[in-house]
């Protein structure tokens, strides 16, 4: 039972959305929503069961097989990637756009990987589930590859992402040098300083994939990705799944002594920096692109501080308000052609009930009470104050500023001003299909109730200053708008940064073909010219010397041939004479061994 359960978990997404990219499936969109609904509903089952079962794989290695199981940290993100990747796809089926069969495919095998990756419990099935993540994002994002900007942003995420995962693979190589084998529970257990190694590892695969400092960029470009692609990456999948590898690899983390601190620090300083991003955005996406990297810095921040279940129960809340935010974005961008903050000014009062869903997301991005993320990042804090209280205060900084830029958001989206004319994308439809309000509206129940999850870790007194705070922040914001500041306008300048790698590495690879130009091809084309001169020389020696002895010697023999048939005349006489000399000489011989002796 559980292998069957596990394996409608993780090979039925795959299976259907191989099946949908590959064959020429008339209506993928219901196949595709039918299929979500069942992953959604083993979920759930599973969460409850806590099935597990393992595949053998590389049986010399401790932990070498694929081994799944859902524990105490699976078992919500798990459900809640059911349940957003479910709502995600039905609203897109909803949509006005008829999406290609391989958005649906690509979709479902991204679930795939994605409930791979949270059930993994050895190294091998984790690497399984995290390549094909990163692959599908790729694809997902550069979904309109007749675009080279949607192809560019695709291949930037693939590239920053790629690289950090290497550190996997060192991680894997440093647990076996440190006997810790691929177990995930048991890397904290690697000797000497193959412990450190493999923390580094993992910490760099992780920062990577959660888009925090100072790998934020790329999360920046994959806007260019279509709403329902955003909607679900930026929420309960690939860029959850770095901070949820945070929180499984923990002990991992605290065994070093300073890789939790710094996993901590990182989470909290990306809270800040990328807040105040959020808050100097002039594009919808890119403000909720921004909030991604700061809530989920709140996550890493968890992991740190060995907060599981705070930061479980964040990346579980994050997910259902990230994911009804992005699809809201993309159902205005669709109404008016424009994601842009100015054309959207109003936008709440003339879509009235998409208004309100919004809303509802966007004051629980802020923590104002009683919604989820102010029960889940509170808990967070508290457990970050337990250890450093200047981490606590930096966290709270960025969860200040969590209601600032949604804030931000709200004033605009209620405005009473008119909106600035044009679009910045595509044509305006003018309306918005009334059927994406229902899993919107669950999405955004979602945001209401997920806060039972957290922990409890936080005081009262803590929960009500938060609350205050964040209530205040946001009634300042509304009444008067705050300055944004520029320096962030452009993400800290990371993306340049992120340019300039990638151009020195060009100037690298233009190099390294100069030198195979100057190095190699030149050495060949020499040795080609060199090699038939020496062949030439060889041939004419090999004609003065061997040749020429070979040619005598056969000379001679026809020489001797010649001679041997002239006696050969045909008369008996001949013979007879010959024949009489033959047996003089034979004698002779005798005679004169005879004397010698």
């Amino acid at each position: 039972m559980s292998a069957a359960l596990l394996a409608v978990l993780v090979g039925l997404p795959l299976l259907a959305g191989a099946l949908l990219c590959l064959l020429p499936v008339r209506r993928p969109a219901p196949v595709a929503v039918g299929v979500a609904g069942v992953v959604a509903a083993a979920a759930v089952v599973a969460a409850v069961r806590r099935p597990a079962a393992g595949w053998a794989f590389l049986p010399l290695v401790d932990g070498g097989g694929v081994r799944l199981a859902v524990d105490d940290l699976a078992a919500p993100v798990l459900v809640s990637v059911g349940a957003v990747t479910a709502l995600v796809l039905l609203a897109a089926a909803l949509d006005a756009e008829a999406w290609p069969a391989r958005f649906w495919g690509l979709m479902l095998v991204f679930t795939g990987s994605v409930t791979l990756t949270v059930t993994a419990t050895t190294l091998p099935a984790l690497l399984l589930g995290w390549e094909v993540m990163g692959a599908c994002s790729y694809a997902l994002i550069g979904l309109r590859w007749d675009r080279p900007a949607p192809v560019a942003a695709g291949a930037s995420a693939f590239l920053t992402t790629r690289t950090t995962d290497l550190g996997l693979y060192v991680a894997g190589g440093a647990a076996l040098a440190g006997g810790a084998g691929w177990s995930l529970d048991r890397l904290s257990s690697a000797t000497g300083p193959w412990l450190h190694l493999a923390a580094a590892g993992v910490l760099v695969a992780a920062l990577g994939k959660a888009a925090q400092l100072p790998f934020s960029a790329w999360l920046s470009r994959a806007m260019e990705g279509p709403a329902p692609v955003s909607a679900l990456l930026h929420s309960a999948a690939m860029v959850a799944m770095g901070g949820y590898l945070l929180l499984r690899t923990a002990p991992l983390l605290a065994a070093t002594g300073w890789a939790g601190p710094t996993a901590a620090w990182v989470g909290a300083v990306t809270t800040v920096a990328l807040g105040a991003v959020a808050v100097a955005q002039s594009d919808l996406k890119q403000l909720l692109a921004a909030s991604t990297a700061a809530q989920l810095g709140f996550v890493v921040l968890a992991a740190g501080v060995s907060a599981t279940a705070a930061g479980s129960a964040q990346l579980v809340a994050h997910a259902a308000v990230k994911a009804g935010l992005f699809l809201a974005a993309g159902a205005w961008l669709t109404a008016i052609g424009s994601k842009q903050l100015p054309a959207l000014r109003g936008i709440a009062r003339r879509f009235r009930a998409l208004g309100a869903v919004a809303s509802v997301g966007l004051l629980a991005l802020a923590g104002v009470p009683p919604l989820s993320l102010w029960l889940t990042k509170d808990s967070v804090l508290a457990a970050a104050g337990e250890q450093s209280v200047p981490l606590q205060l930096v966290g709270l900084a960025g969860a200040l500023l969590s209601a600032a830029y949604a804030g931000t958001a709200l004033r605009v989206l209620w405005s009473r001003t008119d909106p600035a004319p044009g679009g910045d994308e595509q044509p305006p439809r003018g309306r918005v299909p009334t059927g994406q309000l229902l899993p919107l509206g669950a999405l955004a129940a979602g945001a209401v109730v997920l806060g039972v999850l957290a922990p409890g870790t936080a005081g009262p007194g803590e929960l009500a200053l938060s609350g205050v705070l964040a209530v205040g922040v946001v009634l300042l914001v509304l009444r008067r708008p705050v300055p944004a500041p520029r320096w962030a306008a452009r993400w800290l300048g990371l993306q340049t940064a992120a340019d300039r790698v990638v151009a020195g590495l060009g100037v690298l690879v233009a190099g390294a073909a100069r030198a195979e130009d100057l190095l190699v091809r030149r050495g060949v084309g020499g040795i080609t010219r060199t090699v038939p001169r020496l062949a030439a020389a060889a041939a004419a020696a090999d004609d003065r010397g061997p040749a020429a002895a070979v040619r005598a010697v056969t000379a001679g023999a026809r020489s001797l041939g010649v001679l041997a048939r002239r006696p050969q005349t045909g008369l008996a006489h001949q013979y007879y004479v010959q024949a009489v000399l033959a047996l003089a000489a034979v004698l002779a011989a005798v005679l004169l061994s005879i004397v010698v002796r």
